[in-house]
């Protein structure tokens, strides 16, 4: 009997140390998944466009939310940049990353790193073309360009322009995003019956560069009535070429993202609608979803934010929305 019971006790001591450990593990795992107090990186193409500094922003608000902190590294267009920036934000010891790529084809480089390293991307717009990643943060690019679109081939109905043709400057076609609002404003002329007269794909993302590309497409086509330029930034360049070329009363501009400059341009007819992406809201997400993957956690694999159509019609009812995307 004596035996017996210290046999039990040399068991119960050992049940006691298993739970032991059992406790210390899950512990350290629920220390392990505390994101208070970590640092986290976005890389961005480039924080001379307002979009970007909105994401930063959002990606900024979420971080903060769940008790991190936020490095934000400018690529500055550049793939090499962005590689290096993202190899710097591994040596720091970064919980996770959100990426915006500098084009698809340049994010799976960044993808097998981080996956080397064990860190957590969320991509943020732009997409890619392989790689690893816990979640893709998007706007719903081709619907959104494909609405547009209609609303431009209403406008265009309504004024008898249907013939002139329209042309296209877009964000590089290397970039997903690009591909898809090229293809939804393009199925929308297409429906219409406006035929494509040009296109020009932005490499710097300046006025100055779509200026000089406006120009150049009013040149080769005079009779030219519509006008869609797929970067905010740019946007205000074209029209200025269209202003310089006295094409004001017979050129629709269209745009996508949005800058304050957009409301009043809406107001005055300098430009005839803009697809608005709700960047705050996206960075918010890509953030979101970034803490669960850095928590262990399975966040969605696609999240897919709207995309609102603005008009002069429906300015003022969009206005709180409005100014939330395009202001600091």
């Amino acid at each position: 009997m004596t035996i017996f019971s210290a046999k039990n006790a040399v068991r119960a001591i050992a049940a006691l140390a298993i739970a032991g450990l059992a406790t210390v593990s899950i512990g350290a795992r629920a220390q392990d998944t505390d994101v208070k107090g970590k640092t986290f990186a976005y890389i961005t193409p480039g924080l001379d466009l307002p979009f970007w500094r909105h994401i930063a922003k959002g990606v900024e608000t979420g971080i903060t939310k769940a008790g991190g902190n936020v490095l934000t590294l400018d690529s500055r267009n550049d793939a090499s940049a962005q590689l290096k920036n993202a190899q710097d934000a591994i040596s720091k010891g970064v919980a996770g990353i959100v990426l915006s790529p500098t084009d698809s084809s340049t994010a799976p480089s960044v993808l097998a790193l981080a996956e080397r390293a064990h860190v957590p991307v969320v991509i943020a717009d732009i997409g890619t073309n392989g790689g690893n990643y816990a979640t893709f943060v998007s706007s719903d690019n081709e619907k959104g360009a494909y609405e547009t679109g209609q609303k431009v081939a209403e406008m265009l109905k309504a004024k008898g322009w249907t013939s002139g043709g329209f042309g296209m400057i877009t964000v590089s076609l290397a970039r997903k995003n690009g591909q898809l609002r090229t293809a939804g404003f393009r199925k929308a002329m297409k429906e219409a019956g406006v035929p494509e007269v040009g296109l020009n794909q932005l490499q710097r993302y300046t006025g100055e560069e779509a200026f000089k590309y406006t120009q150049d497409m009013i040149t080769a086509h005079p009779d030219m009535r519509a006008l869609f330029v797929q970067v905010d930034v740019a946007s205000l360049g074209s029209a200025k070429a269209i202003q310089a070329a006295r094409k004001n009363d017979d050129l629709m501009l269209a745009a996508f993202d949005g800058v304050e400059d957009f409301i009043a341009m809406l107001r005055d007819g300098r430009l005839a609608a803009f697809g608005m992406q709700q960047p705050n809201l996206m960075g918010e997400k890509a953030a979101d979803a970034l803490v669960e993957a850095a928590q262990g956690k399975t966040p969605p694999k696609s999240i897919v934010v709207p995309v609102v159509v603005i008009t002069k019609d429906n300015l003022d009812a969009n206005m709180a929305a409005v100014k939330q995307t395009v202001a600091f």
